[in-house]
This record gives structure tokens, C-alpha cells and sequence, in this order.
């Protein structure tokens, strides 16, 4: 698992990323599953979305689940996308154990960038609940709790990593 000759994790079944979490490799790791965490709770927030839409007697209505329907999506695609650049962060950083201070520091500090993004695109994906729970799919509320729980942990198992590559 070097980073050149893997698939992308994104790419791998749920069986199969969680036998490779498990394994004794640098990545994936914490970041990598924060990221994955974060984007089954934006799919389940896609999933009420989908749900709701053509249920809405106001056209005002639809059109908010339709906006929250965009930006979930968008959400959950970039946190795919993160699940990996996590892992190749991650490896730099490795590879960088033995190399000059201010190179390792500069490897740590990069690898902050990924799982700093991550809280903030957490914030942004439990900013889409309100108006779910108010014009979406009444049945649906419990779906909406457990993405906010999701998206809460994926915030906070990334801010652990923000804050132990500083």
C-alpha cells in the first residue's frame, strides 16, 4: 500500500477497506476514515433528499430539498475523493520520518489540510438538515439524526488529526 500501486480506497467494497483498515500499513488510517465516515452520513442526508422530492405541495419547497439534493452530492463525491488524499498525505509524511525537520514539518502540515477540510465540509453538510427536516420526508426524520451523528464524528475523529499534524 506505497500510494502508486493501489486502487483508489474510494473504489474499494466496504469489505474490503475495512480489512485493509485493519491491517499493520501506514494508510488508510484514522483521516482516511474520518473522510469515509463523513461521506455515508452525507449520502444518508442524499438518501432523504431523494426521498422527499415530488412529496412537497409548494414548489418553494421542492425547490429547497432539490438545492439540498445538489450540494449533498457535491459533498459526498469531494469526501470520497478525500478518503484518498488522506491516505497519500498520510504516506508522505511516512516517508518523511527520517528527512530534515523542516521537511517533516512541512509533510505534517500538509497533511493537516485534508482532515481540516473534512470538519468544514462536515459543518457545511449538517447545515443541509434544517430544511430536510422541515420539507423533507416526514418518516425520514431518524435518517437525518443518524447523518448528523455520522458527520459529527467524522468532524471529530478529523479535528484529531488537524491537531496532531501541527
Amino acid at each position: 500500500y506505497d500510494g502508486l500501486h493501489m486502487k483508489p480506497f474510494r473504489n474499494y467494497s466496504l469489505s474490503e477497506y475495512s480489512r485493509v483498515l485493519s491491517l499493520k500499513v501506514p494508510a488508510p488510517g484514522g483521516g482516511s476514515a474520518a473522510a469515509v465516515t463523513a461521506a455515508l452520513g452525507v449520502a444518508l442526508l442524499s438518501m432523504v433528499a431523494n426521498y422527499s422530492l415530488g412529496k412537497n405541495s409548494s414548489r418553494s419547497n421542492e425547490q429547497k430539498i432539490k438545492a439540498s439534493l445538489k450540494v449533498s452530492e457535491q459533498l459526498r463525491k469531494r469526501f470520497l475523493t478525500l478518503v484518498d488524499l488522506d491516505a497519500k498525505a498520510y504516506l508522505n509524511v511516512v516517508k518523511t520520518r527520517k528527512a530534515a525537520p523542516a521537511k517533516r514539518a512541512a509533510a505534517r502540515r500538509k497533511a493537516a489540510e485534508v482532515p481540516l477540510e473534512v470538519c468544514k465540509l462536515c459543518y457545511k453538510a449538517v447545515q443541509l438538515s434544517p430544511a430536510l427536516v422541515r420539507y423533507g420526508n416526514k418518516y425520514l426524520v431518524s435518517d437525518v439524526k443518524v447523518a448528523l451523528e455520522l458527520l459529527l464524528a467524522a468532524f471529530n475523529a478529523a479535528r484529531v488529526n488537524v491537531e496532531i499534524n501541527q
